[in-house]
């Protein structure tokens, strides 16, 4: 399947039905995320215990990039580490914004999918979004936005 198929058709069925939609009640680490160019917003709540992401959903209002971006987040760090979780972050916002080389060796797996994001700068803000949230809540952050870099991970000038 040309990847290019195979971006639409996921990002198509994680915006159907996304996973770990919604809000969890017991949750000790939670950001809420914004784009204003595109207008999305989530919201990240997380059970973080002994470093491990036990538990984590995400609500909210986005498209459908940024919908399936978190889904597949979600799925991808529950039951890591906060440093596997922050290096998938890192690796993420890379791949996103064309300076991960995916011939080498890195821990995204399913998640490269994304890699043709890079070609459509007006939505690269849309995938990344989910990450700078999960970045915020893992480290107490109240809140994280595309166009801020005070609680967000730097973002790269073209992004």
């Amino acid at each position: 399947m040309h990847t290019n198929s195979l971006y639409q058709e996921v990002i198509l069925d994680h915006n159907r039905k996304p996973r770990n939609y919604g809000k969890l009640d017991h949750a000790n680490h939670h950001a809420v995320g914004h784009n204003p160019l595109c207008g999305d917003r989530l919201d990240i709540t997380l059970q973080l215990d002994n470093d491990q992401i036990n538990n984590i959903a995400f609500q909210g209002e986005s498209c459908a990039i940024c919908k399936a971006s978190a889904s597949m987040m979600t799925t991808a760090v529950k039951g890591k580490s906060r440093a596997d979780a922050e290096t998938l972050i890192h690796e993420f916002r890379e791949l996103a914004t064309g300076k991960l080389d995916i011939s080498q060796p890195h821990h995204l797996g399913r998640l490269t999918v994304f890699s043709g994001i890079r070609d459509l700068p007006t939505r690269v803000k849309c995938a990344i979004l989910p990450w700078h949230t999960l970045h915020a809540a893992l480290n107490s952050i109240a809140s994280a936005s595309t166009e801020s870099t005070e609680s967000a991970p730097p973002m790269a000038d073209n992004a």
